[in-house]
């Protein structure tokens, strides 16, 4: 797995295609997709272009979508990655993941998100299991649908009862990871593990839908801003070092042209140890565990929800 690569949550229909073509024109080998993003078409539609113009081969880009919620049922599993092979173009996908460890009820009028008509969410009445979801991903690993499959936003209680029942073991962790949220304890339980680790949101969501009121602007921190000047680069281009220092893979998400290729240009970076220890302590200045962009506190009633004890 290319240890940057493109996020695309929340790239809007008309640019994400093409931020995506941008991003293979220059050097990208990883694009991070999703159901939910509701934009898979679009960048199907720039696979197709790119690699049917034999610019970049298809074998060459990591490519990872993701199980959505409302799929989580054994039969419901294959339906989801299909869509996703047809929306994207692809016959395989390098990597599957189980997006949110929660389940909502399928087959609903409200799509992809359900909820009844006050708008609460409605959570799957079959309640399907860990162990009955991540069965149906290693069926498609034997079909070659996909090459590898693994899990996002799951905590460390979570990940143990997946690798209890795994006869494939989960590749890859995807979480938000950035200086307010470091996650020291699940990458060192991923390490430890031999999971990957990948950190979305790595520039701390600053203009993210989940932006908290009382958020913090990375970007503004002087800590920051301090070793990005000593090291003559941007404060973005820190975040992303500060990942793949770490042993991370990062999916920065951009539909900016000259963003795209900063965010790739990461190479030639290296960050100093004291450098690195300011920016593990940095959550300390928004309280003692930091705080987390994306809690999607909507579903926190939900028995899996995986981060009760920041509620």
């Amino acid at each position: 797995m290319p240890v940057v690569g493109l996020g695309t949550w929340q790239s809007k229909p008309g640019e994400v295609g093409r931020a995506v073509e941008h991003a293979l024109a220059n050097g990208y080998k990883h694009i991070d997709c999703a159901m939910c993003y509701q934009n898979e078409p679009e960048i199907g539609e720039s696979f197709s272009k790119v690699f049917g113009a034999g610019e970049v081969k298809r074998e060459e880009v990591f490519i990872t979508s993701k199980l959505w919620n409302t799929f989580h049922r054994a039969d419901e599993v294959p339906k989801a990655c299909a869509k996703t092979l047809a929306d994207l173009q692809l016959e395989y996908l390098d990597l599957y993941l189980i997006h949110w460890p929660m389940s909502t009820e399928p087959n609903t009028e409200q799509g992809l998100f359900p909820a009844d008509a006050e708008g609460i969410p409605m959570f799957d009445s079959k309640s399907p299991s860990f162990a009955e979801t991540w069965a149906a991903l290693e069926k498609l690993v034997e079909e070659g649908k996909c090459k590898n499959i693994g899990l996002s936003n799951f905590n460390i209680a979570q990940i143990e009862e997946v690798l209890a029942v795994a006869k494939v073991k989960p590749a890859c962790l995807q979480v938000e990871s950035h200086p307010h949220l470091p996650n020291l304890a699940l990458l060192e339980f991923c390490k430890k593990n031999g999971i990957a680790f990948v950190a979305y949101s790595p520039l701390g969501n600053p203009g993210s839908c989940f932006k908290r009121e009382d958020q913090v602007n990375l970007f503004h921190d002087e800590d920051v801003k301090k070793i990005a000047e000593k090291h003559s680069v941007t404060v973005g281009q820190v975040l992303i070092r500060y990942q793949v220092d770490k042993g991370n893979a990062v999916i920065p998400k951009s539909i900016t042209p000259s963003r795209i290729v900063e965010n790739l240009n990461v190479v030639g970076l290296k960050l100093e140890s004291d450098d690195m220890d300011t920016l593990n302590k940095l959550y300390l200045k928004v309280g003692p565990k930091g705080y987390r962009t994306c809690s999607v506190v909507h579903w926190a009633s939900n028995p899996n929800y995986p981060f009760p004890e920041e509620l």
